[in-house]
């Protein structure tokens, strides 16, 4: 009983924070609406055009500010207050929720207009996901900032099983628009919780000083770190090819289970419901290595590979479940890496890069899995994602030095980290900030490394006990003195 409260404190450990757990609850609302107005808008896309590839165009005009903008998202996070920008970002975007939803209900919607509204809600989370994702370091602090971004993963696929189910019983029992609706209401709830928040409270972090040059200042401090650009790129592809499920999930439910709207929400909740699961056994993590992350990545790629050849809808809900759980893994250890060890006065500008990375790649990605859904079949459409994200996982782990099947090397990550802040520091760049808590492998290896500078000072041929000090108490013969 004891191991299981302890288990359970550890797992929900950043909600002791009350101005986590205000966003998290109202993260939770607005997610669920967020996930109901996503199987909406790709139904109603379908229902107007009967296109794969137009249902990829609009999903890439919703990403497409994130590829363009993104890094000048991210560099706004650094420089202004991001509770109140939050409060400007979520307020234009649960307009733009409500005009869809009026233009649905009315029968007045038609597909530019789709195209429009989602073109300017990817301009409002150009600027939002830096801001929110920044944010969670300021409301829980760098302890409790792994756990906070595997509870923020979790919030967003438990959003993922709620929301498309109740999408699919308003699209059958109501209409379209009233899933629009709903999600215009749900973002009241962030509101709300932004403005309870205690601003005294916050752990806030330095913000950048306007200045010239500081989008290329952020991109040069990314490219002189290896386990931060090399993450990057293994998101960008995960992104691009392997991570459009809004685009090849419609299209597998449709064309080849021969499904509808009903079918679809299944896929995505029994995803959602993986990746629930997932998140929670995650949870009390740490730690994040960039090995844990490359090894996730390959196992993220042979599970999407099975959705790919599931021969019926069962199987493939049991194969959406497992691509859910793991799923989670990665992109929390992802998440989790790139902030811990970005510096603070630069995590925004990181963030943003991650955004463009996972979610500004989809105007490139999307189209194409579309267009290989629709005129190759979808289940090719998760094949290339599949051994995309394989091949990216094989060359991160070699460009980390990391052998494929070699087991975790910690000091490995320990050189590596001191030969970035080398190479930095020579090139005037920055230098990390102390590490917040020494770690217990960080112990047994300077006790180890004592011990063998101790044992250099020895002169040839004296006795050693088993911890490398001199035995002082027997002669060689092993007589005692």
């Amino acid at each position: 009983m004891i191991r299981l409260r302890l288990a359970t404190r550890a797992t929900f450990a950043s909600l002791g924070s009350r101005n986590y757990r205000l966003f998290f609850i109202g993260q939770a609302v607005s997610i669920s609406g967020t996930w109901m107005q996503g199987v909406a808008q790709a139904w109603l896309v379908l229902r107007l055009s009967g296109s794969g590839t137009l249902l990829g165009l609009v999903t890439a005009l919703q990403f497409l500010p994130i590829l363009i903008a993104g890094p000048w998202g991210g560099l706004l996070a650094d420089r202004i207050d991001k509770r109140r920008l939050l409060l400007v970002t979520q307020s234009i975007a649960g307009t733009l929720a409500l005009t869809l939803g009026l233009l649905t209900l009315t029968g007045a919607v038609q597909l530019w207009m789709v195209f429009v509204l989602a073109l300017a809600f990817g301009c409002v989370v150009a600027v939002d996901n830096p801001a929110r994702q920044s944010f969670v370091q300021e409301m829980v602090g760098d302890d409790d900032l792994p756990n906070a971004v595997t509870l923020n993963s979790v919030v967003v696929n438990a959003a993922r099983v709620v929301g498309p189910a109740v999408a699919g019983v308003l699209i059958a029992a109501v209409s379209l628009a009233a899933c629009f609706l709903v999600n215009a209401a749900s973002y009241v709830a962030v509101i709300v919780a932004l403005t309870l928040m205690r601003p005294e409270e916050l752990h806030r972090s330095q913000r950048a000083a306007r200045g010239k040059g500081q989008l290329r200042e952020g991109l040069r401090y990314v490219r002189a770190r290896p386990e931060l650009r090399i993450p990057l790129v293994v998101m960008a592809v995960v992104g691009t090819l392997a991570y459009e499920f809004q685009v090849i999930l419609p299209l597998l439910a449709r064309f080849t289970f021969h499904g509808d709207a009903g079918v679809y929400a299944a896929m995505s909740s029994m995803m959602g419901v993986g990746a629930v699961v997932g998140g929670l056994a995650t949870a009390r993590r740490s730690d994040p290595t960039s090995l844990t992350l490359m090894k996730t990545a390959m196992v993220f790629g042979l599970v999407i590979l099975g959705l790919a050849v599931a021969p019926t809808l069962a199987v493939a809900l049991l194969a959406l479940f497992l691509t859910g759980a793991v799923s989670i893994v990665f992109l929390a250890t992802a998440n989790a890496t790139l902030q811990l060890r970005a510096a603070p006065e630069m995590r925004g500008r990181v963030m943003a890069l991650w955004g463009v990375a996972f979610l500004g790649t989809t105007p490139i990605g999307g189209p194409i899995i579309g267009w290989i859904g629709e005129n190759v079949g979808p289940r090719w459409g998760l094949v290339v994602g599949a051994f995309a994200t394989m091949l990216a996982s094989a060359w991160a782990a070699r460009a980390l030095g990391y052998h494929p099947l070699a087991a975790a090397s910690p000091a490995r990550e320990d050189t590596e980290q001191a030969a970035t802040m080398a190479a930095a520091t020579e090139a005037g760049a920055y230098t990390l900030p102390e590490p917040a808590r020494l770690r217990p492998l960080d112990v047994v290896r300077r006790v180890r490394a004592r011990r063998r500078a101790r044992l250099r000072t020895l002169p040839p041929g004296a006795p050693l006990r088993h911890d490398a000090r001199p035995c002082r108490h027997r002669d060689r013969t092993g007589a005692s003195r």
